[in-house]
């Protein structure tokens, strides 16, 4: 009796994993969790990024002190991306993933000024320090584009799956739901390493 018991709860598991697989749930599962792990890498070079902004400040100031307006914006810009408190949940909403590109859109704008000022500055280019972190900086914003393509490429699959039939039914029924991407809006400035223009570089302060 305890045998046919066992072999009867293992055949209704089975037919149950063979539903769950024929209708997506296992599917959906599995790309959810890629969507996480693509975030928490956009995330991961994200803070890299913010990590080496207090260095290069530090770095500047000590060669143009006077340029007290742009190194205030960036330093006021990290301390905005670090006010975006980042959960899970921000995955499944777009006011907070919009909040969260606004901030590091910022961010990427201020740290492109304070490159174009430097320019002024022959004595801080020559600096070691300063070329290392700036080539740190232009490998930290690769790393970000790259993160981000695969995090878009992973939403794309994700959203593609939870939208087709009969998916879609499992999907309503565990309350997934499509996933907002990053905003068209955002997507050229945040995507976009900072640059130097040898053009319009401000006059260096006398």
């Amino acid at each position: 009796m305890p045998l046919l018991r066992f072999l009867m709860i293992m055949g209704l598991l089975f037919i149950v994993s063979s539903q769950l697989s024929g209708c997506g749930y296992n599917k959906l599962q599995s790309e959810d969790e890629a969507v996480e792990a693509a975030w928490a890498e956009v995330l991961n070079q994200y803070q890299r990024r913010a990590d080496l902004v207090p260095n290069l400040v530090s770095t500047v100031k000590g060669y143009t002190a006077q340029e007290k307006e742009v190194l205030t914006e960036v330093t006021e810009a990290r301390a905005s991306v670090g006010q975006v408190k980042v959960t899970p949940e921000m995955l499944d909403d777009p006011a907070a993933l919009q909040q969260f590109n606004s901030a590091q859109g910022e961010l990427s704008n201020a740290l492109s000024r304070l490159l174009v000022v430097s320019e002024n500055y022959p004595d801080l280019k020559s600096d070691a320090l300063f070329r290392d972190l700036t080539a740190q900086l232009e490998g930290t914003e690769n790393r970000i584009t790259v993160a981000r393509n695969r995090y878009i490429e992973q939403i794309r699959a994700f959203n593609t799956t939870v939208r087709q039939f009969p998916v879609n039914l499992t999907a309503k029924v565990i309350g997934m739901d499509a996933k907002p991407q990053f905003s068209v809006e955002n997507e050229s400035t945040i995507q976009q390493a900072p640059t130097v223009d040898f053009n319009n570089a401000p006059a260096s302060a006398e």
